[in-house]
């Protein structure tokens, strides 16, 4: 489809921004942001037929944000602003303007754009750790050596060499912005000669290049406090990045991940543990002796004819709850072993046992059979 202007001209405002005639202003905000980012000239550059899309975008939220505007252009048309009751020029441009420092000024901000001072917050930063679940039950300090961009020492965190000064960007008048007229619309962007910083730096300090930074290894010491669950996130504030001509440093983000156990499965403060015990000891009952994180053991009682499967509850025996006084719980989960590898001997007594058995021996394995066998033979009588 070849876009033009005319064609533009008839298009439906709501179809142009893809929303109905009853949304909301929040609604129709939304949608222009994202119709107008994705058509912008600076994402674009050189592309006419997003240009015009962009102009169109833009016509049609100029309109329908105003609800005088809304309400005439829902009743005629647009035939209500034919005759020139759009409006146009200078007033357009300001009004245009100010859309775009709502909608954009904090992209520019968080780009460094704006303000006289070229100050730039450092970059957050992000690191990996990870610990043995006695870690987390104990909690630990742990240290870092990591990389990072700090403040160079030479310069202050200027750039600018010692006895020099950085001076006001002439392009933007030290604002880091610069506003250029496209057609019956203004837009602001990022000035091209200093990046935003609204300084110039003639005479760039050595050790850092004018970037105010250099780089060097660093120790941190961490406390991780018991309890830690993966994806627990701890944040050192002004420990990332350093900021450029003095700007406040960014923050250092620690993500822990725990390694999986031998033993212990955990959910939330609760763990898990699978004991395997052997026929005799299900059947006639006994006492199974468990090790727990906190260094010392717990004794379970079996009860005589337990089956495999069954769970046994040690109160506070598990993960303490991340700042709090409160433990979870430790769940004992017996699997009932089949002997393996039976002497002639073993084989002849489970041959006497079996033969001394009964219904009462084994009530649910006779249950079982029973009520199979009268479903189908009822359900062969039917």
């Amino acid at each position: 489809m070849n876009w033009n202007e005319a064609e533009m001209a008839k298009r439906d405002y709501y179809e142009v921004l893809g929303v109905s005639r009853s949304c909301t202003e929040i609604d129709l905000k939304a949608a222009f942001r994202k119709a107008a980012m994705e058509h912008h000239p600076d994402r674009n550059p050189g592309d006419h037929t997003a240009e015009l899309k962009f102009k169109e975008v833009n016509e049609a939220y100029q309109t329908l944000s105003d609800q005088q505007k809304r309400a005439s252009y829902d009743r005629y048309g647009h035939a209500a602003f034919e005759q020139g009751g759009f409006g146009s020029g200078d007033g357009f441009a300001a009004s245009m303007s100010d859309i775009f420092d709502d909608l954009f000024g904090d992209v520019m901000n968080r780009r460094g754009g704006g303000g006289r001072s070229g100050a730039v917050r450092g970059s957050d930063l992000r690191y990996n750790m990870e610990i043995t679940l006695e870690e987390a039950f104990q909690g630990k300090v742990a240290t870092l050596t990591l990389p990072a961009s700090v403040t160079c020492d030479v310069c202050s965190g200027s750039g600018a060499k010692s006895g020099a000064k950085p001076r006001g960007c002439p392009t933007c008048g030290g604002h880091g912005r610069v506003r250029a007229q496209q057609g019956f619309f203004a837009i602001e962007r990022t000035c091209p000669n200093c990046h935003g910083r609204g300084e110039i730096i003639d005479d760039p300090c050595q050790p850092c290049g004018g970037t105010g930074r250099v780089t060097r290894e660093r120790s941190l010491s961490v406390n991780v406090p018991p309890g830690v669950e993966d994806g627990t996130r701890i944040r050192l504030s002004g420990e990332g990045e350093a900021g450029q001509r003095g700007g406040p440093a960014g923050d250092l983000y620690i993500f822990i991940s725990t390694q999986p156990h031998p033993f212990f499965k955990r959910d939330g403060a609760d763990l898990f543990c699978r004991v395997p015990i052997s026929m005799v000891q299900a059947t006639v009952g006994g006492d199974v002796e468990v090790h727990t994180l906190g260094g010392g053991s717990a004794k379970v009682k079996i009860p005589e004819g337990t089956q495999s499967g069954r769970q046994f509850k040690l109160r506070h025996k598990g993960m303490p709850v991340l700042r709090s006084r409160d433990m979870g719980d430790l769940y004992i989960q017996v699997d009932v072993e089949t002997p393996q590898n039976l002497t002639k001997r073993q084989r002849e007594l489970l041959a006497e046992f079996e033969a001394e058995s009964s219904n009462k021996t084994h009530p649910e394995a006779s249950g079982f059979f029973a009520k199979m066998k009268d479903f189908f033979e009822n359900l062969g009588g039917q």
